[in-house]
């Protein structure tokens, strides 16, 4: 009788950004199934994985696995190494993957890959990348149809999902009293649209001053919230002395007063669902997503009135009384898929 299959991950799980969840969820469903045995082949960082003692057990065989997977790519360090396994990689928007430990190139068997990508516009170099893998995962019907109108595939769309043994409805704890609790997530970009964020609530809390704004906008990527000062409406985002998004300071500078906003900072995976439950309202006015949106559709699995951008990836996540469609979408000039939200109608 043979033995469980090995199947390469190659990208870095982590509880702490979108990439990182995908890969740490499916580490965890992999290492629950007997049929595989799953390696990753990029460094973990333990400390990245915020899970429970029972799932860092669970996790434990796969690490040191993993570890000892990428210790035998020493010697092939910056060349590429023929795996008799299949590898799932992860791929940039230009379609170039991450490379393993020590710089390693995978040629797996087969070589898959996952993808989400932000722009209808592929350029031949992207495209001869893409079409050296035997499958495609798409992370949204939106990505797979690009795919298919630039000849790459074949490809499937394959919509990422949440865990739902921590994301699920649940009593509230209401620190906040009677204070209505709007939420505001992703990493702060211009694509993600935090400053349409701001720009509705501060219209929503002059009508509204019960309301306060509750954001988690950081990530290990805090330089591409300066990107949100291409909006001519909103003042530039300020930035810590950490190089941090100081997020009730750029908040006061555009208007809205600081006491109406509750950083959470970066906030481990697995800690969101005791926060979102707390929301009467989340917002998402992403101007694009090549995926479904990771976090919405935690906050859909909380039972918290989502307001959703009705564009690119999201609108796998559109249907009868699953979320409220932001219908009013306009071009972004420059952004081929992108679409624009209005404002009054996310007030």
């Amino acid at each position: 009788m043979s033995g469980p299959r090995d199947i390469v991950l190659q990208w870095q799980p982590s509880s702490f950004y979108g990439w990182g969840v995908y890969g740490l969820n499916l580490a965890l469903h992999w290492t629950a199934d007997p049929a595989l045995r799953p390696l990753c082949s990029a460094p973990v960082d333990p400390a990245r994985l915020a899970v429970d003692p029972l799932r860092r057990l669970r996790l434990g065989p796969f690490l040191a696995a993993s570890a000892a997977f990428q210790d035998g790519l020493a010697p092939h360090a910056g060349t590429r190494v023929p795996v008799v396994a299949p590898v799932l990689s992860a791929l940039a928007a230009d379609f170039t993957a991450l490379r393993s430990a020590h710089d390693v190139e995978l040629a797996g068997s087969p070589d898959l890959a996952a993808v989400f990508f932000e722009s209808e516009a592929i350029d031949p170099e992207a495209v001869a990348r893409a079409r050296r893998y035997r499958a495609i995962v798409a992370g949204s019907t939106w990505n797979r149809e690009v795919l298919a109108a630039h000849g790459i595939g074949p490809a499937v769309t394959v919509l990422q999902g949440v865990d739902d043994t921590l994301f699920h409805p649940a009593p509230a704890d209401r620190p906040f009293g009677d204070r209505f609790l709007v939420f505001s997530g992703g990493k702060a970009e211009y694509r993600k649209g935090q400053d349409l964020v701001l720009l509705a609530f501060r219209a929503f809390a002059a009508r509204h001053p019960e309301a306060l704004l509750v954001t988690a906008w950081h990530s290990p990527w805090p330089e591409g919230a300066a990107s949100l000062g291409a909006n001519p409406a909103v003042v530039p985002p300020a930035f810590d002395a950490d190089g941090r998004l100081a997020v009730r300071r750029w908040a006061a500078e555009n208007g809205l007063a600081p006491d109406r906003v509750v950083d959470l900072g970066q906030v481990p995976n697995a800690q969101m669902p005791t926060l979102l439950r707390e929301m009467d309202a989340a917002v998402f006015p992403n101007r694009c997503e090549g995926g479904t949106n990771l976090v919405a559709m935690e906050c859909m699995a909380c039972g918290v009135p989502t307001i959703l951008a009705d564009n690119t990836g999201q609108r796998d996540l559109v249907a009868p009384g699953a979320c409220l469609p932001l219908a009013r979408q306009t071009p972004v000039p420059g952004r081929p898929g992108w679409r624009e939200s209005d404002v009054e109608e996310i007030v």
